[in-house]
Parts: structure tokens; C-alpha cells; sequence
């Protein structure tokens, strides 16, 4: 959101932002003081979802936009529709499904995927998103699949982020992300769990947090954590779902060696010329891809620097602007 609105606007575009925040503060968000565009936070207390509505009306009749571009299943299955009542065109982009989850994550799941019928453009980020709505009946036409893009940020020296985190010497493997099943920071514990001389430490936050480990240091949520990404030797990315993550980005553009799950979009975003890539939920594999890392480490930085310049190459921010333009063309 934040790399595609300010290209946006770079390339002359009038964009704005309609945040809808729930808490006690939501004014206070690290999204909100990112954004270079214009913004408006809709602040509802939780489940006032007709006041919602109400508020997305009105910014849809005093904005007057070309097109409503929506991201995530709140916004796609309450407020997409109201921009549709105005004659507005909605596209949307999907950033991938956990597969896993309570019965509440599962309807939220299952209205999301049957509003996708309604909007004039469906964005996946990854090639199996694409075969999931094609499956779910989305038409052809209008599917399009644009991979997320990375806008290139400030990385750390390595003795200064290991500072930061409080990490001492040695082989440290990293995981940073949501923890929540479908990211899978149990099967980073119990592959870090099987090797002599590794730390670790997992950078996140979420309902799902692994079972204690004497060698994983648990950091909590950073906000703005891809700044430390040099302090790891390898940073490991279990999952067992994805789109097309942004945290491989991050640790591609930091030239750290990487480890991954080959699932989602991420076979497409790296190959084994510039990853290792294991099977979802197999510990033992994801940690003799780690000890690979660590007994290689010139075939480590090898990959690392093939995996820079295939992001630099492939995935620069403003050949993506122009493709999301071409979609906004498509639906006028």
C-alpha cells in the first residue's frame, strides 16, 4: 500500500487513502505516518459496520473517485459494495488466504472469496492465487497477476542491528513475521531445536506463539524490522502458505542468504539459484537447509547476491505501478 500509493502519485495520480481503524487510539498508527498521500481515518468502535458504510458513502460522494481499490476481506466484503451502489468501479488486490484457521477465519475467508465475483478487477499477487479464483469461478478477464514489488529501504550494519536487538556473536538464524499457523514459527523452532551451535531469533507477534526454546530469542513486534535484517546470518521463512511475502523481499535487498518454504508465490520470486527451498512443515529439511547455510557460506553469499539482482531486475516499483495503471484503464 505505502510503495503503491506513492508511486502513484509520483507518476501524477490524485490518491487518497480511506484507513478504517478500530481502538481506543487509532490515530497512532505506523501505517497512517508512512503514508505520502492523503488519507482519512474512519475510527469505529469494533462491528459498527454500518457506520461504516455510511462513512465509505459519503467519501465516495465527495471524492468522486475514478476507481475504489480495496485490499483485505473487511474492505472488499463491506465497503466495495457501497462503492459499486455510487457507479464506481472496484478492484481489488488479493494477498493470499491462510488455508488454516477457527470457524470465524473461515467464513471471513468464504465471503471474501464470493465478493470477489462482484469487483471489475481481481489482482493475485502470486500465480496460485490466480488458479484459486479461476477454480472459485472469477472470470478470466478479470484476473490479473501483478507479484508484490519492493521499494528499496535502509538496512543496518550488521554489528549495529545485532546492537539493537541485543544478539551476541555467532551463527544466528531469523525469522520475522505474524505468529499465526499459517506462518509456521513452531517449524522454525523445531528446526533450530535439531542443530548444535545456532541461535535464532524470531522478530513478531500473534495468538500463535511458538513453545518456548533456550535457543530461539523471542523480540516481539519491531516496527520497522527490516532495518535490523543484516543482523542474521539466514533468515528462514517456514510457512505453510503465502502470497508473495515482503519480508523475502527485505532480506533480498539486504543480501542475507535466504531459506524458504516452497509455497505460494515464493518458487516464483526466488529459485534454488537464489534460495534454498523445502517443503512446508518438514523441520528436519528446513534445518538442513539451514546448516547448509552455515557449513557454505560462500555458496550462501552467492545466492544472496543473485537474489539482489533478480529483485532489483524484476520486481522495481515503478514497472508495477504501471501495470495496477493499466488495470485502472481496463475497468474506465
Amino acid at each position: 500500500m505505502l510503495a503503491l500509493t506513492a508511486g502513484q502519485a509520483a507518476r501524477g495520480d490524485r490518491v487518497q487513502v480511506a484507513a478504517v481503524l478500530d481502538g481506543p487510539q487509532p490515530q497512532k498508527h505506523a501505517f497512517l505516518d508512512a503514508l505520502e498521500v492523503e488519507r482519512t481515518v474512519i475510527a469505529l468502535p469494533p462491528r459498527a459496520y454500518g457506520r461504516e458504510r455510511q462513512a465509505i458513502a459519503g467519501l465516495c460522494a465527495r471524492w468522486r473517485p475514478d476507481v475504489v481499490h480495496t485490499h483485505g476481506y473487511r474492505t472488499d466484503v463491506l465497503d466495495a459494495g457501497v462503492a459499486r451502489r455510487s457507479k464506481l468501479p472496484t478492484v481489488t488486490t488479493v494477498h493470499g488466504f491462510t488455508g488454516i484457521g477457527g470457524w470465524r477465519g473461515r467464513i471471513y475467508e468464504y465471503l471474501q472469496r464470493r465478493a470477489f465475483h462482484r469487483f471489475d478487477a481481481v489482482v493475485a499477487v502470486s500465480r496460485p492465487l490466480v488458479t484459486l479464483l479461476r477454480n472459485d469461478g472469477v472470470a478470466a478477464d478479470r484476473v490479473h497477476m501483478i507479484p508484490n514489488a519492493y521499494a528499496p529501504g535502509l538496512f543496518s550494519a550488521r554489528d549495529e542491528a545485532r546492537a539493537a536487538l541485543g544478539l551476541g556473536d555467532g551463527f544466528i538464524a531469523g525469522w520475522i513475521g505474524r505468529l499465526s499457523q499459517e506462518k509456521a514459527p513452531d517449524v522454525f523452532v523445531a528446526a533450530v531445536d535439531q542443530l548444535d551451535g545456532i541461535s535464532a531469533a524470531i522478530i513478531g507477534s500473534g495468538r500463535e506463539a511458538p513453545r518456548n526454546s533456550p535457543r530461539v530469542k523471542m523480540l516481539g513486534q519491531l516496527s520497522d524490522a527490516a532495518r535490523v535484517m543484516k543482523a542474521f546470518d539466514v533468515l528462514v521463512l517456514s510457512s505453510r502458505t503465502e502470497g508473495t511475502p515482503m519480508v523475502l523481499f527485505e532480506a533480498m535487498a539486504a543480501h542475507v542468504p535466504v531459506v524458504a518454504t516452497a509455497v505460494g508465490g515464493v518458487p516464483d520470486v526466488v529459485s534454488e539459484n537464489e534460495a534454498l527451498l523445502v517443503p512446508s512443515d518438514r523441520p528436519d529439511e528446513l534445518a538442513r537447509a539451514i546448516a547448509a547455510v552455515r557449513g557454505d557460506p560462500a555458496a550462501a553469499r552467492t545466492r544472496a547476491a543473485a537474489a539482489a539482482k533478480r529483485l532489483a531486475t524484476e520486481y522495481a516499483v515503478g514497472p508495477w505501478v504501471e501495470r495496477y495503471a493499466a488495470v485502472y484503464r481496463g475497468v474506465l
